[in-house]
């Protein structure tokens, strides 16, 4: 025998004693279940027969045929549930035969390289990771048509399902960024695992697993009354009983799965493997560089990009063009890409795109006049300049709610309109008036000592605004050679270091990433950048969490992150976060109060998956957690000046496909403003930024076009 048969042999035979391990626990749990049962026969049996007889029997055989049927009723009262729960199903873009069928040839023609069973069909998911994933559950819909007649398949229905070979999910970045070769090369293993996946011992130790997780997830929701709880209460009890005995077997034989699988696919190309595993870690950088950074401020806008799987290809390309070390990957665009193995790629990227605006944004599962798609030749006017203007106006409502003068006594007339001068002014601090102190007690601050404190304006406790931080890495800068990173829907990557910290996110903000700032805060660092004042010292380690706070309303951090900026510039910061707290409480509010749109409709060829899962929780997967006070000043004043630089300078806004949104002037990206906004914030000194202002041209005292 052969290293790699043996390697196989070796891998399916542990996944096999697995399962039989997996299924031995299932079968203690239904002796155990049976045992009162057949008890309860021995003494009925010892009764009828003369052998068993008096008082303290009867009494026994009374209270045994009793608790059998009770144990009876439990068991088939949890076999029922776990019968009956539908599993999980991930929700992708379904790809019919029809509409690809150069990429189901080869799909078959890897399946009969490595002699397993082909999958049962291909979907689309807006993931950089591809699997196989078991759709045969009732609840799922009818199986695939097979080949040949049904009247001639001598076995039934119910052997026809379970014997079915699982879905092949793909990852669309795989599709429009990696060549033929490589996508086969990349899907070998993939494929392989049908084969394991075809025993009957692993394919009824899965289905008793995804049984039994289904049924926690189905007891989990609270019911109509005491009754229900406690019937649910006791079947999801048992169900974590059992699957915590099935836990170690269970992993166990999936990683023996992976091992055979992996070991077959050796045979298939084998170089062009070592090859493509490179442009996965690649194409996972660069998909989560254009979800975080650009698709992300357009569905806030009500705008979702309805071609991101382009977009990725365009993002590598740029990076391969900064950044010497992927110099080599843009040769590679010369071959067949793998999205020509669709018959309309278009319409698929389409579909795609909004699948992926369902589970990381929220939008609804239709286009309508407020969640519309958007090319990527319209997205600096619809997206970029909507955002930075409806920022502008939302910075300067905060202001006059402030009762900060629109112009000063001795203005010109006519300058009395919303002008960048005026923020400048207002944000500016006076010998007189000192910065917060840095990580000062919120509770040793006096919100009477200086005018235009905090407690103008409090933001709304109930609420949390925004959902990004604003460090920004530097997007020259090499994003490794880790593609080794695991792969999932949402999950950061070691590949970019601009998006493996969820604060370093500075694209998930509309103006904040637009901003031409945004690479002058930026650092070679392999850590994200952040300022001392950006991230305490103590300040939690995972942002976004539950544990923020002592009083659970978010008071102490966000003292912390405004210790050490201006009073002015915290009662802004303040505002601006009560501001867009009541905003986003309207919206949500709107949303609750209409019926979601009907799963499982998109644009495109294919419908995705959607009424197999449950989409009342959108999104599934949020990109970012809730921005800073110190964040959201920072946007609103970038976007100002961007909106100055627009209207009184020529600039236009434009899409850099690795950082978002930016500022263009005379068609070149100004990339040093950050800086300066920062210098305003933190220490209330307008110099620098009125420098830069009169560097390009911009006239601060002139009005600016709101939304």
């Amino acid at each position: 025998m052969t290293g790699i048969g043996g390697g196989v042999e070796l891998g399916a035979q542990a996944a096999r004693s697995r399962a039989l391990a997996v299924l031995r626990v299932r079968s203690r749990a239904l002796a155990v279940a049976l045992l009162p049962a057949a008890v309860a026969v021995i003494l009925l049996a010892g009764g009828s027969t003369g052998h068993l007889v008096g008082g303290g029997w009867d009494a026994a055989r009374w209270a045994v045929s009793v608790l059998a049927l009770l144990v009876l009723a439990a068991t088939a009262a949890v076999a029922l549930v776990v019968a009956r729960a539908r599993p999980a199903v991930t929700p992708t873009v379904a790809v019919a035969e029809e509409s690809a069928p150069d990429l189901y040839r080869m799909v078959r023609d890897l399946a009969d390289r490595l002699d397993v069973p082909a999958p049962s069909a291909i979907a689309l998911t807006p993931d950089c990771d591809s699997w196989l994933e078991d759709r045969t559950h009732p609840a799922h819909g009818p199986p695939p048509a097979r080949d040949h007649d049904d009247l001639s398949d001598p076995v039934g229905p119910a052997r026809r399902r379970s014997a079915a070979a699982p879905v092949l999910v793909i990852g669309s970045p795989f599709l429009w960024w990696m060549r033929v070769g490589e996508l086969r090369a990349v899907l070998a293993p993939v494929v392989a695992g049908t084969g394991p996946a075809a025993h009957p011992d692993i394919a009824a130790a899965r289905r008793f697993i995804r049984g039994l997780d289904a049924a926690v997830a189905a007891t989990s929701t609270d019911g109509r009354g005491p009754l229900a709880r406690a019937a649910r209460g006791g079947i999801g009890g048992v169900s974590r009983l059992l699957l915590r005995g099935c836990r170690v077997h269970a992993a166990e034989m999936e990683r023996g799965v992976a091992a055979a699988a992996a070991e077959r696919a050796q045979a298939v190309d084998y170089g062009l493997r070592i090859v493509a595993q490179e442009q996965v870690g690649l194409a996972y950088a660069g998909w989560d560089r254009l979800l975080t950074r650009v698709a992300l401020p357009a569905w806030r806008m009500g705008r979702w990009p309805s071609r991101l799987d382009v977009g990725v290809v365009a993002a590598l390309t740029e990076l391969s063009r900064r950044d010497r070390l992927a110099e080599g990957f843009a040769s590679r665009l010369g071959e067949r890409p793998a999205c020509d193995l669709l018959e309309e790629p278009g319409l698929m990227d389409e579909a795609v795109s909004l699948l992926a605006a369902r589970l990381f944004h929220g939008g609804p599962a239709e286009t309508g006049p407020d969640w519309a798609p958007v090319g990527w030749e319209e997205y600096p006017e619809e997206v970029v300049d909507r955002a930075w203007r409806t920022d502008a106006a939302r910075l300067h409502r905060v202001l006059d709610t402030l009762g900060v003068r629109r112009a000063a006594e001795d203005a010109a007339p006519g300058t009395d309109g919303p002008t960048l001068s005026r923020v400048l002014d207002h944000l500016t601090t006076t010998p007189a008036e000192a910065p917060v102190p840095a990580r000062a007690p919120a509770a040793d601050a006096d919100p009477d000592a200086t005018p235009g404190t905090a407690h103008h304006a409090t933001p709304d406790p109930d609420a949390t605004p925004g959902t990004a931080h604003h460090a920004t890495p530097d997007p020259d800068a090499t994003p490794g050679t880790a593609h080794h990173a695991t792969p999932g829907i949402g999950t950061a990557t070691p590949d970019d270091q601009a998006t493996s910290d969820p604060q370093a996110a500075t694209a998930s903000d509309p103006q904040a990433a637009t901003a031409p700032d945004a690479q002058a805060a930026t650092t070679p660092d392999p850590q994200p950048f952040t300022t001392p004042d950006d991230q305490p010292a103590d300040a939690p380690a995972a942002p976004g969490s539950a544990d923020h706070s002592d009083d659970g309303n978010g008071t102490e951090d966000d003292d912390d992150d405004l210790a050490g900026t201006t009073p002015r510039g915290a009662a802004l910061a303040a505002g601006l976060s009560a501001q867009l707290a009541r905003e986003e409480a309207r919206t949500q509010a709107l949303a609750s109060g209409t019926a979601p749109p009907p799963p499982g409709t998109t644009t495109g060829p294919a419908a995705t998956g959607t009424a197999l899962w449950d989409d009342r929780a959108l999104p599934l997967l949020p990109l970012q957690p809730p921005r800073t006070g110190r964040e959201i000043l920072t946007a609103h004043i970038t976007a100002m000046v961007c909106c100055a630089a627009m209207d009184t300078a020529g600039a236009t806004p434009g899409l850099d496909w690795l950082d978002g949104p930016t500022l263009l002037v005379d068609g070149a990206r100004r990339a040093d403003l950050a800086l300066h906004v920062r210098s305003l914030v933190e220490t209330g000194d307008p110099a620098p930024l009125r420098a830069w202002l009169s560097d390009l041209g911009v006239r601060p005292e002139k009005p600016v076009r709101l939304v």
